[in-house]
C-alpha cells in the first residue's frame, strides 16, 4: 500500500493564505484607513461648515420671498378698483376746476364789456373745456358750436349793447351775414352768455361811405 503524506500540502495552503492577505499591523494598510477616515472627515466638515448654512440660507431666503408674494396678494387685492377710482378722482378735478373758474368769473357789468372785448378780438371769448372742445376744430367738435379759429373779428363792430335784468340785445354791423354767425357762435361759447339768437339783420349802404354792411341784432341772456 503506497501512502501519501498531505502534511506539507496544508502547511503550503496556510502559507499561500498567509502571504496573500494583509496583516492588520501593516503600516501601508494603517495609513489606507487613515486617509479613508481624514476624507471622510473633511466631507463631514465641508458640509457642516458650508453646505448646511447655504441650504439654511436658502430656507430662510425661500421663506422670506413666500411672506413677501403674500404681501403682495394682499395689497393686490386691496388695490383692486384702484384705477378706477383714480380715474374718477381726476374727474372731479376737472369738474371741480371748471366750476371754480366759473365762480371765479363771477359776472358783474365790468366783466361782460371785458369779455364783449375778447370776443371781439383773436383772442376769443372765456370757454369751461368741455365747450372749448365742442367750439374747437377736432373729431370731437359740434357743427352746431364749431368756430372758425382765424376769424378776423374786425370785420364786425358793435354799435349798441343794452342789457335789461340779465336779457341782453347787441346791436351791430357786419361785412357779410357769415361774420354774424362767428360773432354768434363766440358769444355762445363764452362762459358769460346763454341762450344767444340771432335775432335778424338787412343790408344797409354807408351814408358816407356809400358801402354795403350787414346790419345785425343778437339777444340772449347774461349769465349773472
Amino acid at each position: 500500500m503506497i501512502k501519501v503524506n498531505l502534511l506539507p500540502q496544508k502547511k503550503a495552503k496556510r502559507g499561500f493564505a498567509s502571504s496573500s492577505s494583509s496583516s492588520p499591523s501593516d503600516p501601508s494598510a494603517k495609513q489606507g484607513l487613515i486617509g479613508i477616515a481624514a476624507l471622510g472627515a473633511a466631507a463631514v466638515g465641508v458640509y457642516f461648515a458650508l453646505d448646511m448654512p447655504k441650504r439654511s440660507r436658502l430656507h430662510e431666503v425661500k421663506d422670506a420671498n413666500g411672506q413677501l408674494q403674500q404681501q403682495i396678494n394682499e395689497k393686490t387685492k386691496a388695490l383692486k378698483g384702484y384705477d378706477e377710482l383714480k380715474k374718477a378722482e381726476e374727474q372731479s378735478k376737472k369738474r371741480a376746476e371748471s366750476i371754480n373758474r366759473l365762480l371765479a368769473t363771477k359776472v358783474v357789468p365790468a366783466h361782460v364789456l371785458h369779455e364783449l372785448g375778447k370776443v371781439l378780438t383773436r383772442e376769443g371769448p372765456t370757454m369751461t373745456e368741455t365747450m372749448a372742445k365742442l367750439a374747437g376744430n377736432t373729431t370731437d367738435s359740434d357743427p352746431n358750436k364749431r368756430f372758425v379759429t382765424d376769424w378776423d373779428p374786425g370785420h364786425v363792430w358793435m354799435i349798441s349793447f343794452v342789457d335789461t335784468n340779465g336779457v341782453f340785445k347787441l346791436d351791430g354791423g357786419a361785412q357779410s351775414e357769415s361774420d354774424v354767425t362767428q360773432l354768434s357762435k363766440r358769444l355762445a361759447a363764452s362762459v358769460y352768455f346763454m341762450d344767444v339768437t340771432p335775432a335778424g339783420g338787412e343790408r344797409m349802404n354807408d351814408k358816407e361811405s356809400g358801402l354795403q354792411y350787414y346790419k345785425f341784432t343778437i339777444t340772449g341772456r347774461v349769465a349773472y
